[in-house]
């Protein structure tokens, strides 16, 4: 069994947002996100592994190519491998429980429109020029 408190457990940094590991279960992890308003996350997917979001407190938006929705407390958002999004934090802090679980966690990134003057590595460019969005 493994016991989490997320109150106790939470991070903030108004430079970028906090994602914690707060341990390692078989095939994956469990993290508690901590997001001040208006952070965005990159605009990912992770190809071998499965993301699951809960909203424990405030709220934002999260995007896929085809989707927009709201996060708001008590949301549940699943992204299966592979499934490029984001995520952009609304008005207020919010906290945000994720769990990951999968062959390999690793995320490759297209863009991250809330860091100016990033730049997409050759490792994530060459995987989306092999496996294009859409």
């Amino acid at each position: 069994m493994h016991v989490f408190n997320l109150e106790r457990e939470q991070a903030w940094d108004p430079k970028q947002h906090v994602e914690k590991v707060l341990g390692k279960v078989e095939d994956g992890d469990v993290t508690v996100a901590c997001w001040e308003p208006g952070q965005i996350s990159p605009n990912h997917c992770h190809p071998e592994a499965t993301e699951i979001y809960f909203c424990f407190t405030g709220g934002g938006v999260m995007r896929t190519p085809t989707q927009t929705v709201d996060v708001v407390p008590g949301s549940f958002v699943v992204h299966p491998p592979g499934e490029v999004h984001e995520y952009e934090n609304g008005r207020e802090r919010t906290m945000l429980f994720r769990i990951r679980y999968g062959k390999d966690m690793r995320a490759h990134h297209i863009d991250w429109r809330g860091h100016p003057g990033w730049t997409q590595s050759a490792e994530d460019r060459a995987y989306y020029q092999a496996y294009p969005i859409g």
